[in-house]
């Protein structure tokens, strides 16, 4: 999605013939988004990608709101999820609007299938864990830090390598791509942007599977899962070309943007989607005027709900978070620095922190399975003690 990429063999113009080196002709597919009006690739497969063995079973799904609705500052402890399920299977919904849904995910189990979400972009954050993203495209092999942007429409399956992985996962309705701000009317980075197109990893080209059988293979519909077998392994594309596929970012590639005076967070903006932006808070040198408080001010969120998942180091405006600690800070209630925070953090120069903030522009519902993790003292964690 950042920019044109060619993997393997293609042909010379789009929709003509392209055979093997034995004469079969290959079968190619257009994925593209917003109908034939946004990006796309083109992807030339051994067989028709159409090729369904079986339908199987539909299990129903949708999110629950928290029981507890009451309209207050919330806390999250969700390395206190135990492991369950797979990388699906096992996703635990934090919260959710009509934009934008957030879930961690701790799998107890590898889940050898194909997964395609029909009706969300992902970016999956890599907490904790090694692995590989295997997909049509290719491979991409991610780590701690490791934002990987997954379009809507991408089937893709995880070879997760290590036994205590640990995900955030945000499910968006629109786009998922760099801020238009950083950008030039030719889609290139600018040279303020805090990241550049050398920062993004695209996947590796894999030889195709020629092999047919029974393939599982997972979707994510509109109210729920519906299985399916492939007949043939649906990675066999032997190139492709295009905008259009799945790619990944570090978060330790951000280069903040600093100030005289405390910056307001979205010089931190790493991601835009429709109805929301995503943020990294990384090290970065503290202001330098004279007299600068380098911890936030105090903020009152009129139009937004603010959410942070903590991931490393000291953060410096709060007590009492640890990591995988998710903050939610709905609209019309002000939130700042915890008690001793903002008078203590003058003549500090650095900060070690690594953080993901979600903002979004409508209001955001608890779900029911962060009740779970819920620290119920959090609201009052701004009295002096």
């Amino acid at each position: 999605m950042p920019f044109y990429v060619h993997r393997g063999e293609i042909p010379s113009k789009r929709h003509i013939q392209h055979r093997t080196k034995t004469g079969d002709l290959l079968h190619e597919e257009h994925a593209s988004r917003e109908g034939f009006s946004d990006i796309y690739s083109n992807l030339y497969h051994l067989r028709p990608p159409t090729r369904i063995a079986e339908v199987g079973k539909f299990t129903p799904f949708s999110l629950k709101p928290a029981e507890d609705r009451v309209h207050r500052h919330r806390h999250l402890r969700t390395f206190n999820f135990e492991p369950k399920g797979n990388w699906v299977s096992g996703r635990r919904a934090i919260c959710y609007n009509n934009d934008v849904a957030m879930f961690t995910v701790r799998p107890a189990e590898s889940g050898e299938f194909f997964y395609r979400n029909g009706m969300s972009d992902e970016v999956i954050f890599v907490h904790q864990g090694t692995g590989e993203m295997h997909s049509y495209f290719g491979k991409l092999a991610f780590g701690p830090g490791d934002y990987i942007v997954v379009p809507r429409g991408v089937l893709y399956s995880f070879d997760i390598h290590t036994d205590d992985s640990r995900f955030l996962i945000i499910e968006s309705a629109g786009p998922v791509e760099p801020p238009k701000r950083y950008r030039n009317e030719y889609g290139q980075l600018l040279e303020h942007a805090p990241f550049c197109e050398r920062d993004f990893r695209v996947p590796e080209f894999v030889e195709p599977q020629n092999r047919e059988g029974k393939f599982p293979f997972l979707l994510r519909t509109m109210d729920g899962f519906q299985e399916y077998q492939f007949a043939q392994h649906p990675f066999d594309v032997v190139g492709w070309d295009g905008f259009y596929y799945p790619w990944i970012f570090n978060i330790r590639d951000f280069m903040p943007i600093t100030g005289k005076i405390h910056m307001p967070p979205p010089i931190h903006q790493t991601f835009q989607a429709p109805g929301y932006v995503i943020c990294s808070f990384c090290p970065r040198l503290f202001d330098y005027h004279e007299q600068s408080i380098p911890a936030p001010y105090n903020h009152h969120n009129i139009d937004s709900d603010e959410v942070l998942y903590y991931v490393e180091g000291d953060f410096m405006s709060r007590t009492g978070v640890e990591l995988g600690s998710i903050t939610i800070h709905p609209y019309g209630l002000a939130h700042g620095p915890q008690p001793g925070k903002y008078e203590g953090s003058i003549g500090k120069k650095e900060t070690d922190e690594y953080a993901v903030m979600l903002d979004t522009f409508r209001p955001l519902i608890p779900a029911q399975d962060s009740l779970l993790v819920d620290d119920p003292d959090y609201p009052l964690s701004w009295l002096e003690k």
